[in-house]
């Protein structure tokens, strides 16, 4: 399965980092790829076997869908891997530099989009969640 990978480097503290990337009141804040989606609501039980979950939608009701991940390994600060259905990877890690933090996400791509649409996808939503960092 072929994989993608965007990457952020968000100027704030590691345990803010991780914090706005966990929490699922911060996740409804900046989990969309442009202005005319939003996230309804988010869940999240960060903890090896645990579920990700938030649904998107189309700010004009148009469409929605639901995101769902289970936990396969958490480091806190460090690392987290998940699986979707369908047996999909991501891998998120985190790595502190020059008062940064770069917020590296690998995903395996699935077959329904072009590569390049997939990775402008998840390469915006990282942008949202750096802006929300640096903004709240």
């Amino acid at each position: 399965m072929k994989k993608i990978t965007v990457e952020v480097a968000v100027n704030a503290p590691i345990e803010k980092v991780w914090d706005k990337l966990n929490n699922p009141k911060d996740i409804e804040q900046w989990n969309q790829a442009s202005p005319d989606w939003h996230c309804l609501n988010a869940s999240n039980s960060l903890e090896v076997g645990g579920k990700l979950k938030s649904t998107m939608a189309a700010k004009d009701g148009s469409f929605s869908f639901d995101f769902e991940g289970i936990y396969d390994e958490v480091i806190p600060h460090k690392l987290i891997k998940y699986h979707m259905e369908a047996g999909r990877t991501v891998e998120i890690s985190f790595k502190e530099e020059n008062n940064q933090v770069v917020v590296t996400e690998t995903f395996d791509a699935e077959n329904q989009n072009p590569e390049e649409m997939q990775k402008e996808g998840w390469q915006a939503i990282l942008n949202s969640f750096k802006n929300h960092v640096e903004t709240t």
